[in-house]
């Protein structure tokens, strides 16, 4: 079983995240695409291309879709593409979250949304000051 995986951000955000992410884990294990939405894009011509990126990527097994800011142009347009138990949207993509993904290519999608969900947590944390 293989889950698709769609990014959404502004500008280049998801394409910056998915090269460092591949880049420090050495290969990109689910099919993947990134739609990145500037100021400029029209949201009904990403909304279409993104359902065409949606149609690429689902296998059968479903798609998460990770996005940045909830309530965005970019969040709006991936909760438009909710179909069921087909797609999963998670908003608040950042690094430990995507690399999380990445490595639990096998999961169902709902256990990569659980993942993806955990690794963005986790990632987060305010760092304690060093001893000297």
């Amino acid at each position: 079983m293989t889950i698709g995986l769609l990014i959404i951000t502004h500008n280049n955000i998801g394409t910056d995240l998915v090269e460092t992410a591949t880049g420090m884990l050495g290969v990109c294990p689910l099919a993947t695409e990134i739609l990145p939405v500037s100021q400029k894009s029209d949201p009904e011509q990403m909304l279409r291309r993104a359902r065409q990126l949606m149609e690429t990527l689902d296998t059968g097994h479903g798609v998460l879709v990770l996005t940045d800011i909830y309530g965005s142009t970019p969040s709006n347009i991936a909760c438009s593409l909710m179909d069921g138990e087909r797609v999963k949207v998670i908003a608040g993509v950042n690094l430990p979250m995507l690399i999380r993904v990445l490595n639990y290519p096998r999961l169902s999608l709902n256990e990569l949304a659980d993942k993806a969900l955990s690794g963005g947590r986790d990632g987060i944390l305010a760092s304690p000051k060093p001893e000297l």
